[in-house]
């Protein structure tokens, strides 16, 4: 390359000593154990690059080994840092980012910062990460390759910035830097199943994301615009990725979000993330399909979840559970139910041969109690349809026991009783999460596990006993289901307004970020 040029690359570099100036090949070796990105190429230093003109080139060596592709990025703009990430065995990785003077304000702050982090989560949920190198690169959109990743996220020209912009980039570092674990590691076949590698690298950029800044909303509960699409716009996950229609939504969202179901909802976070590291663990440089993470998460959880598998994955129909109505009952601690007497005819039929008894005669076969009178009785010369006994009353005394009064108030005292009446409006069945809101103003919480549809998936009724009286109840409070119809969700029924929009056109007005008022002292600027 032009000698005045900085390379990055798949794999580790051989020869920093012969490409790098001493001063750069000082802060190297000063980086390798510095708390703080250390800058190898300076601001000032590319600002100077950009405008020099080579007379010569040089020569950059690099050597990877286990990796299935490479990339490489080269230019005389770039700012160079870099920090290092050790791992659980104290091997230690270096990550580094490279980046033009128009990206400066926001990947000096965070890009190698976040590639530690992203390497510390995902190994904390998988395995260590074995490669020497993980490096950031600045560009126009996101895009990986085995210890190299390209990102978006340039700042405005006087160095400010928007949130969307810098979480976006923050977003997109984790993503791809994530890459390296799924696919390159877990080596599965995207073009086949875009969402082993999306998907759930889109799962787990969520899980870094939010132990890196926990005031970011997860963006899983976004799926329910795209699940309440009519059906011909949509298509099982498990489609072959050539032939999706909505790529983002099918390989990326829907799978993301599934996973965090599992976690957050159905298996919890114990079993979810001792079954996901074994999956990890288990498949780590090899070629895992569908069926080899679906078989290990359940073998290692010892959880069945073959219901959610063809529901999410094999599936198109959603999650809409609804609260059809809500009985409730108290105990009448005063009265007692009068004894009724209800009587009922029992008639005594001849039974009809069936083609078995019949077919075992013609066969001659020889029946043990018709060779040994000694086994016959009573019963085997019994014929009552033939006799009186054709028809017998039966009699019942309803309400025949009452408790007493004390029993009644030790037993039941002024509890309450409701009866929930659930339907499966969607098709998908889930677990129900109830919140329960109650006259002194206190919530709580109830989880009912989705075994509770194992018999019948269309509707289910359940009694709950509360000590207190309930004036409210919600289901689905935290939105962890991806139910597509809220309205179904309460009761009392909580009226949602349908809105319409009416307008002649849209027009924008450009306004300056938060940072370029601050700046001004919140002043207007004008665009």
């Amino acid at each position: 390359m032009p000698e005045d040029h900085m390379v990055g690359s798949t794999g580790e570099c051989l020869n920093y000593s012969t490409v790098l100036s001493p001063t750069q090949l000082q802060r190297w070796e000063q980086a390798k154990t510095a708390q703080e990105p250390v800058e190898i190429v300076t601001l000032e230093e590319a600002k100077k690059n950009e405008k020099s003109k080579p007379k010569g080139s040089k020569t950059w060596i690099y050597k990877a080994d286990n990796v299935r592709d490479f990339a490489w990025t080269s230019s005389r703009k770039f700012v160079w840092d870099a920090m290092p990430h050790i791992t659980e065995a104290g091997k230690r990785v270096m990550c580094m980012s490279y980046y033009a003077k128009e990206a400066y304000p926001i990947y000096s702050k965070y890009s190698t910062k976040v590639v530690a982090h992203t390497l510390k989560t995902y190994s904390k949920y998988t395995f260590p990460y074995p490669y020497p190198v993980a490096i950031s690169v600045e560009a126009r959109n996101g895009m990986e390759y085995p210890m190299i990743c390209f990102n978006y996220g340039r700042a405005e020209e006087d160095g400010t910035y928007t949130e969307g912009t810098k979480f976006g980039a923050i977003g997109v570092i984790i993503h791809e830097v994530g890459h390296n674990y799924f696919p390159m590691i877990v080596n599965s076949d995207e073009r086949q199943w875009t969402w082993m590698d999306e998907g759930i690298n889109s799962f787990m950029d969520e899980v870094t994301m939010q132990e890196f800044d926990n005031n970011r909303r997860p963006g899983f509960q976004n799926i329910t615009s795209y699940m309440r699409l009519p059906k011909d716009q949509l298509e099982p996950i498990m489609t072959n990725s050539e032939n999706i229609v909505n790529f983002g939504s099918n390989a990326y969202g829907k799978p993301a979000a599934g996973l965090n179901m599992l976690r957050e909802t159905i298996m919890g976070r114990e079993l979810f993330d001792y079954a996901f590291k074994e999956y990890a663990r288990r498949w780590m440089f090899k070629h895992p399909t569908p069926a080899d993470f679906f078989r290990t998460m359940e073998d290692a959880s010892g959880v069945d979840l073959d219901w959610f598998w063809k529901g999410w994955f094999y599936g198109i129909e959603p999650v809409d559970i609804a609260l059809d109505s809500v009985k409730w009952y108290k105990v009448d601690l005063e009265n007692n139910p009068k004894p009724q007497e209800r009587s009922f005819p029992r008639r005594s039929r001849e039974p009809e041969r069936t083609l078995t008894q019949e077919r075992n005669r013609e066969a001659g076969i020889e029946f043990a109690v018709e060779k040994d009178p000694k086994l016959q009785d009573f019963y085997n010369a019994y014929t009552p349809w033939e006799t009186e006994d054709s028809v017998q009353m039966s009699k019942t005394t309803l309400y025949a026991e009452t408790f007493t009064e004390k029993e009644k108030q030790e037993r039941f005292g002024d509890k309450n009783y409701y009866e929930l009446f659930f339907s499966n409006k969607g098709g998908l069945v889930m677990p129900v999460i109830i919140e329960w809101t109650f006259k002194d103003g206190t919530t709580e919480i109830e989880r009912i596990p989705v075994e509770i549809w194992r018999k019948n998936e269309k509707r289910f009724t359940k009694v709950f006993l509360k000590e207190k009286e309930v004036t409210a109840i919600r289901i689905d409070p935290f939105k962890e289901t991806a139910d597509i119809d809220e309205s179904s969700n309460n009761w009392p029924v909580k009226e949602l307004p349908t809105r319409f929009q009416v307008f002649k056109q849209n027009k924008t007005e450009p306004q300056p970020n938060p940072m370029q008022k601050a700046a001004q002292g919140n002043k207007k600027i004008k665009p």
